[in-house]
């Protein structure tokens, strides 16, 4: 059984869960809080040097970190990843988009604002966040506005992957009631079968 080492509120370890939930693989949440640095210590970084989670053991000893390279790794061979090697390169794109573009601005909103509490702290690097968060949902709008969803009107781990975020954006003060097409693809999200809530 693999073994999700995993901090609840986090979008990133919410992809997984949510992709592994409906692959229906079964699986053992480790619970890793990083507020108390629990993934700075000796016995975490000898499984991920990077401190990071999520991160999945998948046999004794065996570890995968990074969110979307275990998204990849999950969906081979599955409704989730194409077959197509355009359509596959397509979502890499988008899940290099994610953690490049989209990731970094509205996930660390939300850390400072709603899991830190710490808004005015950060005031000033939270009205750049604001920009360039904005700038990347602008991007998934105008794609949205044409497509049901990111690659080959299918849902996909490209999907999973922004839609961890995205979905919890107000909680990093975001506001996407002027992004009607990404409203619409939040609801179909929601309707996928087994989905789950963050």
């Amino acid at each position: 059984m693999y073994r999700l080492y995993d901090f609840p509120p986090s979008g990133n370890s919410y992809k997984v869960r949510l992709l592994l939930t409906q692959l229906e693989i079964s699986f053992e949440i480790v619970p890793v809080n990083i507020l108390k640095k629990e993934t700075r210590t000796k016995e975490f970084l000898a499984k991920n040097p990077n401190g990071r989670i999520p991160l999945l053991e998948i046999e004794p000893g065996q570890f995968l970190a990074e969110s979307n390279a275990i998204l990849f790794y999950l969906s081979q061979n599955t409704e989730y990843f194409p077959q197509d090697s355009w359509q596959q390169a397509k979502v890499m794109e988008w899940l290099f988009f994610e953690q490049f573009s989209h990731e970094p601005h509205l996930a660390t909103s939300r850390y400072w604002i709603t899991i830190l509490g710490k808004a005015e702290e950060y005031q000033a690097e939270l009205a750049k966040k604001q920009k360039l968060g904005y700038a990347a949902l602008e991007v998934m709008e105008k794609h949205l506005s044409k497509n049901d969803f990111f690659v080959g009107n299918k849902y996909t781990i490209a999907d999973i992957s922004l839609f961890a975020y995205t979905h919890v954006a107000d909680e990093g003060n975001f506001d996407l009631s002027r992004f009607p097409a990404i409203l619409a693809w939040l609801e179909r999200i929601k309707s996928q079968p087994k989905y789950i809530t963050i």
